[in-house]
């Protein structure tokens, strides 16, 4: 049984109890509650098919990778593999950055190239190239354009009489 004595500090104790709950509860619905959401940016589809540059068949398990740019600044790289029919496509550029990709596949030289994100589907051709052959300085080559131009240059500031200023022997 309840004594009267204990009949005041229960009803303070209940009173006080409910008072506390009132506010707590009050205080979850406010409006400014948690971050602010921010939507993702826009992005663009880019379908990248790698070919061969002698007879444009597909060339499949290429490493196609892909460096999101935004003001010179480098985001961070993506890599696919082409599919078997040369394929690889991504979705989650953003739109309006600049993104560089490198195409790497075995027996081919290795690609790069940068490119404006500005649309929202994008498909970009690439052949590759089989190895070219090492240059060395022992063997005779074909003189280049530019060298052919330096060559004439030097020519006409030379006079039929000038000699070489010195010449030395490699030790």
């Amino acid at each position: 049984m309840v004594r009267r004595s204990q009949i005041a500090p229960i009803a303070i104790l209940s009173t006080l109890a409910l008072s506390v709950g009132l506010f707590t509860a009050g205080a979850q619905h406010t409006d400014k509650r948690g971050r602010k959401y921010k939507a993702p940016p826009a992005t663009s589809r880019l379908e990248v098919t790698i070919l061969r540059d002698t007879d444009a068949k597909p060339i499949e398990n290429a490493a196609v990778i892909f460096h999101p740019m935004l003001n010179g600044k480098d985001e961070g790289n993506m890599e696919l593999k082409s599919n078997e029919d040369g394929k690889a496509v991504i979705d989650v550029i953003p739109t309006g950055y600049q993104v560089r990709v490198q195409i790497i596949a075995k027996g081919f030289q290795t690609y790069g190239g940068d490119y404006e994100v500005d649309k929202n589907e994008m498909a970009l051709e690439i052949r590759m190239k089989r190895p070219g052959e090492q240059y060395s300085v022992y063997k005779a080559h074909a003189p280049d354009e530019q060298e052919i131009g330096s060559k004439q240059s030097k020519s006409d500031e030379k006079k039929d009489g000038d000699k070489p200023a010195g010449s030395s022997k490699p030790n």
